[in-house]
């Protein structure tokens, strides 16, 4: 058997993927330098945090940005393509606990046991600027940069409200809080005032908001989302004077068109008037403990029941007099505007419901066209648009008009102003655990907060800490938190919180760019090159956090000379879920659907056989114990045909449903290819992919599909349709199996058909890289695919002298008919109404219209 008919005989994918990745390995095919004579293109995919292993989502994510790497490769650009990982935050700590080791080293181990997976895949990643967040230069240089910002007054310390465990004494992320409850502790969240350390996002708002009109590469659903938790608006800042007090009750609102319809006012817990009524108030103090035991984000807020407490205090109409209550409510934060609100239940839902439970009057000031609406049958609150009612000398004025008149007016009488408002609050940087990067700073009982000079950073965490789950073992530790004062070189403590990860995730990308720079967080030059991103992948849920982080993050970045452009990432595509199908036992839990059952519409517990509930599409994860392990997927089919699958099951923005038989047929078309691939070769070996059109009929049609393939799947990478790219090169493989079958003799039959193969090879090889680069070298390529070019559709091959037309009655499909590609509009009419395959359907019917689309349709309406 001959070395081509040995290879014929068997695809084995475990042995050419090792070889490629192997090869591509010690070559150092994809490291990446700067060049002047290509045209450089960076694409990246959000780093991973190292948990151990890999899972479907990794597979899908990154087989993604492997293809854009390889096929901007394969266009002649200078691509940079790097990985790390997000290595600091709360799973290792708590890991450590549970396993009894040091977090460093549960993340090192993790990180080689990840690599190893990602390396199988094939990706075309430049390891050798590989980084960890938590290694010693990362958080070296990310100290640096946050003195930096310090100075440049970016950075402030404050108090701050936060979510506080009283169990383990450490703060919560307001996702930590349920129920009121502590994630891991399960105690009455409490809500506590701390020391924070802050960033000044909110001096950047306006230039944010202004930026994502030039994001044009962006889905607007993550520049809406940007664009809301920015939440810009315009309004009326005024206050409100306070019956028999001193102090005035100061409000903001967007909706001064409503100021006749107010009739009640809520204050935060936290607000100075709460804390009076409570002083003497037994009642207001139970409440506004209460009211601490929830969380602080918005989200939680909007969850709750509506409550309140009657301060007993009495706001005065700044226009009528009129006396309105003043309650403590508990969905009004004090971190949002002035931590109190005027209340208009006729014309806001939340406010309507309070209203009715507390039994306050609802007073109708906007009415809606042919509509009269009455406070006391109203079954919820009129947001709509309107005419004003009750309104004094605004009676009349369209709502929208009116907003302006009554902002006037509040001017105009000096008891108010226009203003601006963000719903966008400062970034608190502040964690209270031990895996982070430690805060530059130092707290001095003489000089007060002090920056550690840059001749002292990194500022390393201690390796021997007791790690408990409780508090913060930095401030446990016996000796590290003790330092001396870089001012007055007397007794002080460091600062014992440690950076928020969002942090290392804001400028990683920028690392990239020189992650061996020894001198300086980034070498201007390198990061001047490369940057912005190209194109960034990664889940739609980092669209607003991590997102808009890395944006400010960078233009504060900008400012101190760090950095030159103004936008990180030019393109972003967010990639969906990877979903399966499980059922719910009462008695095991979460399992795998029966399949067999499933087949009959039943749904059973695989363990018990008990009836179980169907979970349809869940998102994988371990819970729902519905997780398929890529690794067992790739050692039975191979790395290739695990990213065929990935990058063919579902556009690359949608959620992609698990599909064992999806797996078989991306196998079972990689073996057809090979096949395909190897018998044109041992029967057409020495020809050379054909460059002009051939004479016959069939390898003319042949031709034409080939570069009509090359045309589509080219349009389709650059518009994301990677799926329908695979399907497109299926069709040209199937029509090249088909000519092979037929045994046409012709000595024009070699070219084209080893233009095929070529073609086939380069379109998919950013798809399956092994096999290509396998069979590229089996084809007699010239060195190896990453020196080669994508190819380009010939204009004349795509000449067609025969069209297809599909031919419908009444909007069913009858026939399909093939004519000369110049055919007129009433030449296919004819043709169609001459079809006898028409002609037998249009039997005892009379034609009323025929509907002709050239080239492509005939619809005869016919009854």
């Amino acid at each position: 058997m001959s070395e081509l008919e040995n290879k014929r005989a068997k695809y084995n994918p475990q042995a050419l993927e090792t070889k490629w990745q192997v090869f591509w390995e010690k070559n150092k095919v994809f490291q990446a330098t700067p060049s002047a004579d290509k045209e450089k293109y960076y694409v990246l995919v959000m780093f991973p945090y190292p948990s151990g292993r890999i899972h479907m989502g990794h597979v899908r994510n990154y087989a993604i940005g492997d293809l854009i790497a390889r096929y901007q490769r394969l266009c002649n650009k200078n691509v940079l393509n790097p990985i790390g990982w997000d290595a600091f935050g709360m799973p290792a700590e708590n890991a450590a606990i549970q396993k009894k080791s040091h977090p460093a080293q549960w993340t090192y181990d993790n990180i080689d046991a990840m690599r190893s997976e990602l390396k199988s895949m094939g990706l075309s990643y430049d390891w050798s600027r590989e980084l960890a967040t938590c290694d010693p230069d990362y958080a070296h240089w990310e100290q640096a940069l946050f003195l930096k910002l310090y100075h440049k007054d970016l950075i402030y310390r404050k108090k701050a409200l936060v979510n506080w465990d009283p169990v383990d004494h450490t703060v919560l992320a307001n996702e930590q809080v349920i129920d009121g409850k502590g994630w891991r502790s399960g105690a009455p969240v409490e809500r506590r005032e701390l020391s924070q350390w802050f960033l000044k996002i909110t001096d950047y708002a306006d230039e944010l908001l202004a930026g994502i009109d030039n994001l044009p590469g962006w889905p607007e659903t993550v520049k809406t989302m940007q664009t809301n938790w920015i939440g810009k608006s315009h309004g009326v800042e005024f206050s409100f004077d306070i019956l028999g007090a001193e102090t005035t009750l100061p409000v903001y609102t967007t909706r001064p068109d409503t100021i006749m319809g107010v009739t009640f006012c809520s204050v935060a817990a936290e607000h100075p008037l709460a804390k009076l009524t409570a002083e003497n108030n037994p009642e207001a103090q139970a409440f506004i403990q209460a009211c601490q035991s929830t969380g602080t984000s918005e989200e939680a807020i909007e969850r709750l029941t509506k409550k309140g407490f009657d301060t007993g205090f009495k706001a005065l109409h700044p226009f009528t007099g009129e006396e309105i209550p003043i309650f403590i409510a508990n969905f009004v934060l004090m971190s949002y505007g002035t931590g109190a609100v005027m209340a208009v239940p006729a014309h806001d839902q939340r406010d309507f419901e309070f209203a009715q439970t507390y039994h306050l009057p609802v007073k109708v000031v906007i009415q809606p066209e042919g509509t009269v609406l009455d406070g006391e049958s109203m079954t919820e609150a009129y947001v709509g648009p309107g005419k004003l009612v009750n309104s004094q000398e605004f009676n009349g004025l369209d709502n929208v008009i009116a907003q302006k008149k009554v902002a006037d007016a509040f001017e105009s009488r000096g008891i108010g102003k226009a203003s601006t408002n963000y719903r966008l609050r400062d970034w608190g940087i502040s964690r209270q655990r031990y895996w982070g990067n430690p805060i530059p700073m130092v707290q001095c009982p003489r000089c007060g907060v002090v920056p550690v000079p840059v001749e002292q950073l990194p500022v390393s965490l201690p390796d021997d800490v007791e790690l408990t789950g409780v508090g913060n073992p930095l401030v446990r530790h016996p000796t590290w938190k003790q330092c001396t004062c870089p001012n007055c070189q007397g007794e002080a403590e460091r600062e014992t919180d440690t950076m928020d990860t969002f942090m290392e995730s804001s400028w990683y990308f920028l690392r990239y760019c020189s992650p061996k720079e020894t001198t300086a967080p980034l070498n201007k030059k390198e990061v001047d090159h490369w940057m912005p991103v190209d194109h960034y992948v990664g889940g739609i849920e980092h669209a607003v956090l991590h997102l808009l982080y890395a944006r400010f993050f960078h233009k504060a970045l900008r400012d101190i000379g760090e950095v030159s452009c103004d936008e990180p990432f030019l393109k972003l595509l967010t990639q969906g879920m990877v979903r399966k199908d499980t059922v719910h036992c009462p008695q095991h839990g979460w399992l795998y659907p029966d399949e067999s059952a499933e087949s009959k519409g039943v749904h059973t517990c695989v363990q018990c056989g008990a009836q179980a509930t169907l979970g349809r599409n869940e998102k994988m994860s371990k819970s729902k114990n519905n997780v398929v392990d890529p690794n067992d997927l790739i050692a039975g089919y191979g790395a290739d045909t695990a990213r065929l699958f990935m990058l063919f099951a579902a556009p690359p923005d949608q959620d992609l449903e698990w599909n064992e038989s999806g797996v078989d047929g991306a196998w079972r078309f990689l073996n057809r290819l090979w096949r395909l691939l190897l018998d044109i070769q041992e029967k057409h070996a020495g020809s050379l992919p054909a460059t002009t059109t051939p004479h016959s009929v069939n390898l003319k049609k042949l031709r034409g599909k080939v570069h009509e393939t090359i045309e589509k799947v080219t349009l389709d990478m650059e518009r994301h349709q990677y799926n329908t790219g695979i399907a497109a090169v299926m069709e040209m493989i199937n029509a090249g199996v088909k000519y092979m079958g037929s045994n046409e003799e012709d000595p024009e039959a070699g070219p084209v058909l080893m233009e095929l193969a070529h073609s086939a090879t380069l379109l998919l090889s950013p798809y399956v890289p092994h096999i290509t680069e396998e069979l590229w070298q089996i084809l007699g390529g010239k060195d190896h695919l990453g020196h080669q070019r994508w190819p380009k559709a010939d204009p004349e091959a795509l000449i067609k002298e025969e069209i297809t037309v599909v031919v419908q009655v009444n909007g069913k499909l009858r026939s399909r008919l093939t004519l000369p590609a110049g055919a007129s509009k009433e030449e296919q009419e004819r043709a169609a109404l001459t079809d006898p395959k028409i002609i037998s359907n249009l039997e005892g019917v009379t034609v009323r219209k025929v509907i002709v689309v050239p080239g492509k349709l005939v619809n005869i309406v016919a009854k």
